[in-house]
């Protein structure tokens, strides 16, 4: 009697004959395609090209140890086991810094790189999307935040430790101000542009992640401190970068590494918490939502596009909205608010 499988075979090796394909021709073909895949070395700088800002200022540690480990290896000699020991050894040698979860981080990190490469060749028709050994090492459980909400009297300290130290204490209070009233990330107010500012409307354009964009109110002061700044430090021409050094230069991201460092080493309670911009944002969101909805909050935050539970299709605030909550928090009017009640 013919067992199930031999049956298969025969039927399978049938319809070989007749399309004349022999078996020999199919380990060949493989064997050409395996052949014909790059090298890590050879592929990355095409990763690294579609790859944007973001990804490339998070990811070029990783890829730089990967290229030292495996960049003459084709991309299918690279193993799930290679990618996951990689991942406990950046774990185990990750720097301390202020935000630090013994590791956690960079082994995230490790397997989210490893995953942009292979994404990538998938979608230049490079592997099958099982071949993919990033996609086969599971990422760890992202652990809650630590962040929180500041007080009135720690935001008002941190505040004052700006204003009184460093060397260009007008920046560095400007840039407090802005994230607390916009509640807008690091990337978005080094992005901003002259364009990016609208005076007469006291709003700025925010472009964040995933290029997400968005205006959000400010306040007359801030509108007023911003155009001021611009001026001062010669952005002039619509697409320059809005902050700069005193000497003119576009701000990067080093200022705030540095202002928090200085904020740390005069409020000892900032260095030990890890307190860090993103804190703002955390701070201005949840006086929002404690005082105007989940709704207005969305929307302050910029996340009126982004997908969740069925009802929050329904919950959603206009630019209005927006602005009254910020009237209330600043106690400064806005062009913008109340016009819809």
């Amino acid at each position: 009697m013919t067992s199930p499988h031999a049956a298969t075979v025969a039927v399978a090796r049938q319809l070989l004959a007749q399309l004349g394909v022999s078996l020999a021709d199919l380990r060949a073909h493989d064997d050409t395609t395996a052949a014909g895949l790059p090298t890590l070395r050879g592929y990355l700088h095409h990763v690294r090209g579609a790859a944007g800002p973001g990804a490339n200022r998070t990811y070029a540690t990783y890829w730089d140890r990967m290229l030292a480990r495996w960049g003459d290896r084709r991309l299918d000699e690279i193993t799930a086991t290679d990618i996951e020991a990689l991942r406990h050894d950046m774990a185990s040698t990750a720097v301390s810094r202020r935000n630090n979860r013994h590791g956690r981080h960079a082994g995230e990190h490790v397997i989210a790189a490893a995953r942009a490469i292979y994404t990538r060749a998938i979608a230049d028709g490079l592997m099958a999307p099982s071949a993919s050994p990033a996609h086969r090492v599971a990422k760890p459980r992202r652990l809650p935040s630590h962040r929180r909400a500041l007080t009135p009297d720690e935001l008002d300290h941190i505040n004052a430790a700006a204003r009184t130290s460093g060397n260009d204490v007008i920046l560095d209070a400007l840039l407090l101000r802005l994230h607390t009233e916009t509640a807008c990330r690091r990337g978005g107010a080094l992005a901003l542009r002259v364009v990016d500012l609208d005076t007469d409307h006291c709003l700025v354009r925010l472009i964040e992640k995933g290029l997400k964009l968005r205006w959000q109110p400010i306040s007359p002061d801030l509108a007023t401190s911003l155009a001021d700044h611009a001026a001062a430090r010669h952005a002039t021409t619509p697409i320059e970068p809005l902050l700069r050094y005193r000497d003119g230069r576009a701000l990067t991201s080093r200022r705030y590494d540095h202002l928090w460092h200085r904020i740390g080493q005069q409020l000892p309670w900032v260095a030990n918490q890890g307190i860090s911009t993103h804190w703002l944002r955390h701070t201005t969101l949840t006086w929002v939502e404690r005082h105007f909805g989940y709704g207005i909050a969305r929307a302050y935050a910029g996340h009126t596009d982004t997908t969740g539970a069925a009802t929050t299709t329904y919950i959603k605030a206009d630019l209005h909205a927006v602005a009254t909550a910020l009237t209330a928090m600043t106690g400064q009017p806005h062009p913008l608010a109340n016009q819809h009640r």
